[in-house]
């Protein structure tokens, strides 16, 4: 019944009353309940229906890779470089037409992204390779699924697409499994899924998950040891110091994610290869490049960092953050979530003065942190990343963590490996 209206009672038989009316009138009573009793089960019905739709769509994505040549735009080789403006620029150009195409399409509701993932070349025209990823319901069928997407592409990429003249006939399209789909559409270096504000590393703060995705840690037999910072699948950069007691890779694993105690990935390493000039304990070509044992496949809180040019600019009083699971204070505890620090590049000349480190700091060599202290990498942070964001929020390594007296004392600022001078150096061990 409906809620708040009284309910009827029953009326007795009355002289006058045919029994058959009083039964029929009983039967009707009972034949409403059981219709309503029906209405009911089919509403119940319904409603779970949608919400088992609901769920299911979505819980396993199709990703498809799809190639084609553009005859009007010449190749360059900044296109190899993700965080190039001219690798940005085309990538936007290739996803707002896909977009646009599946946007006015009755799979809209089912494309979720796209991603520029590579662009080579062919007779000096670019070809682009693009991931998509769509949601996925239990109806769909994975054939017509297939057929509808390859159709819409072709109908567009065959017609109108603004600036770009395609060549159809070079035109593939493929599926791709998840997690290499997953690694590709997350390949941008420097890209984080979160961005927020603030900035424990002496001084700082706790990190947030995917806040600082390249972040890995060195562990000597399953103990940390050391920072490290990711710069491809394959590679890690850290500091040359940590790795005095052992170069064994058996010795040592990496782990990934926020928390010491609980990694979300892990990996051996196949090969330790420190910087041939470094010799302890002095501070230069304080360097070293790690080999995983197996790839790590990008995910949103696994990324890569970006390698700067050697032309990279980094001026005195730029804003930079060193991260990582060292001490909080010298010789304190380590920290089992990741610490981030908010810090300032300090010019080598003033890192010099007799204030301060009084001559020892080459060219090699950056200094960050305050010139009163109080924020500031520490023991245990070693090797670690110390990061620069440009004006279109790339993140860069600029610097990896690798002396200094004592933590956070005044005058006496982190001092890093700079990443810019090295930079031929991990292209020669790396190929990055």
């Amino acid at each position: 019944m409906a809620k708040g209206q009284p309910r009827q009672r029953e009326q007795a038989w009355t002289p006058g009353q045919s029994r058959t009316e009083s039964k029929t009138k009983l039967r009707l009573t009972k034949c409403g309940k059981v219709t309503l009793g029906i209405v009911m089960m089919m509403i119940a019905a319904i409603i779970i229906g949608l919400i088992v739709h609901f769920v299911a769509c979505g819980r396993t994505p199709f990703y498809y890779h799809i190639s084609f040549k553009v005859n009007n735009i010449d190749y360059d080789s900044q296109f190899a470089k993700p965080y190039s403006q001219e690798y940005i620029n085309l990538n936007k150009k290739i996803v707002s037409l896909i977009n646009e195409t599946f946007q006015g399409s009755n799979l809209r509701r089912q494309y979720v992204t796209s991603h520029v993932v590579q662009v080579s070349q062919a007779k000096g025209k670019v070809v682009i390779h693009v991931v998509m990823k769509f949601k996925s319901c239990y109806k769909n069928n994975t054939a017509k699924f297939w057929d509808r997407i390859e159709a819409i592409l072709y109908q567009k990429l065959n017609g109108q697409t603004g600036a770009l003249f395609i060549d159809t006939s070079s035109f593939k399209f493929s599926d791709i499994e998840m997690p290499m789909a997953e690694n590709l559409l997350h390949m941008c270096c420097g890209r984080r899924t979160i961005t927020p504000s603030g900035s424990k590393i002496v001084g700082g703060q706790n990190a947030k998950e995917g806040e600082w995705p390249w972040q890995a840690s060195l562990q000597q037999h399953s103990v940390h040891r050391c920072g490290a910072t990711l710069i491809s699948n394959n590679w890690l950069v850290s500091a040359a110091h940590c790795f005095i007691e052992s170069q064994d890779p058996k010795d040592w694993n990496v782990s990934f994610g926020l928390l010491l105690s609980n990694p979300q990935k892990q990996r051996g390493i196949k090969n330790i290869i420190v910087h041939e000039n470094y010799s302890y304990p002095a501070h230069d070509n304080d360097i070293a490049v790690v080999h995983l044992a197996s790839p790590v496949l990008y995910s949103s809180s696994i990324r890569k960092v970006c390698l700067p040019e050697v032309t990279h600019k980094l001026p005195p009083r730029s804003n930079a953050v060193v991260t990582g699971w060292g001490t909080l204070k010298s010789d304190g505890n380590i920290p089992n979530i990741l610490q981030k620090g908010s810090v300032r590049i300090i010019d080598n000349k003033t890192c010099n003065s007799s204030k301060a480190y009084g001559g020892v700091i080459t060219p090699g060599m950056l200094c960050a942190g305050f010139l009163k202290g109080h924020v500031d990498a520490c023991q245990g942070d070693s090797g670690g990343p110390l990061v620069s964001e440009d004006s279109r929020g790339i993140w860069f390594l600029v610097g990896i963590v690798s002396w200094g007296d004592e933590c956070a004392l005044p005058n006496k600022p982190g001092v890093y490996a700079r990443v810019t001078h090295y930079r031929d150096w991990i292209v020669s061990k790396t190929g990055l």
